[in-house]
């Protein structure tokens, strides 16, 4: 984008130039390259919001999922740990002597580990089930992102074409090759080197 609005003020500058004002055809030649000029950026700007609309705004929202999915995992990463700390109590009663205060805390941590045991399977079942849905819909989810991004290119890139084939079109000289416009550019440089006010290197 930056080059384009570099590329508008570059051919406006030539454009208000004195230049364009002593010589018609290269002021039609300036008033050629500014519109194309000004056209570019025009489809560039296009071609950005184009990009914004199908590839960026989609990419935040998908990456607005992670938050949400991240909290998930963070619940059942706590839940296996109360798992795990009262699995750990139910063991260690069950390896004591089987006194009667000692059976009825086996029978009190037994009862308390079952709810805990339960959510951290239930979290970890539901995990287990949505995170490869999860993984696997992504392509799905940006195929059409992308199928805009390639159509979007093709447009802005055939508009490109169009205006430079019309601005060669305007502005340039028919039947002469590039070797000619070479030959040409540097006989008029000589000309210029050859005048007295030049400096020699």
């Amino acid at each position: 984008l930056a080059m384009s609005k570099a590329a508008v003020k570059i051919s406006n500058d030539l454009l208000n130039n004195p230049l364009c004002e002593q010589d018609p055809s290269f002021q039609e030649s300036m008033v050629a390259l500014d519109t194309a000029m000004r056209r570019m950026d025009a489809f560039n700007q296009e071609k950005v919001n184009q990009i914004q609309k199908t590839v960026i705004d989609p990419l935040k929202k998908y990456s607005s999922v992670f938050p949400s999915l991240n909290m998930a995992v963070k619940r059942r990463e706590q839940a296996m740990q109360d798992y795990k700390r009262l699995q750990s109590k139910v063991e260690k009663y069950e390896e004591k002597e089987k006194t009667g205060p000692v059976m009825v805390k086996l029978h009190q941590a037994r009862e308390e580990l079952k709810p805990v045991r339960d959510d951290f399977e239930a979290k970890n079942r539901q995990l287990l089930d949505e995170m490869p849905k999860f993984y696997h819909s992504r392509i799905d989810y940006f195929q059409p992102s992308f199928e805009a991004l390639i159509r979007a290119q093709v447009v802005y890139f055939t508009e490109m074409y169009k205006i430079f084939d019309e601005l060669t079109e305007q502005i340039d000289t028919p039947g002469q090759t590039d070797e000619q416009r070479e030959r040409e550019n540097e006989a008029k440089l000589n000309e210029l080197r050859a005048l007295s006010i030049v400096a020699d290197d």
